[in-house]
């Protein structure tokens, strides 16, 4: 059985550009965890991303989307990964 990062690489791609587009990076692609965590639309959209990622990721090893409620912040956890 092939690995899903060799099977669904072009799906993998689109997800990690919808959250980079999600998270509006800046020059540093980086952005300040403050206005993440105070910012439910963006944490929305990440959260909706959560059928997608147990899709066309192994997640098992991703808290925030095998098990979203024992994450204190599972979107954090999604972008970490």
């Amino acid at each position: 059985m092939k690995l899903k990062s060799i099977l669904y690489k072009k799906e993998q791609d689109e997800i990690v550009n919808k959250i980079i587009n999600i998270l509006e990076l800046d020059n540093e692609n980086s952005i300040i965890l403050y206005n993440l965590d105070n910012d439910k639309n963006k944490i929305d959209q990440i959260l909706g991303l959560i059928p997608e990622i147990r899709k066309y990721y192994s997640f098992s090893m991703i808290i925030g989307a095998s098990e979203p409620t024992k994450a204190k912040r599972p979107y954090l956890a999604i972008i970490k990964q």
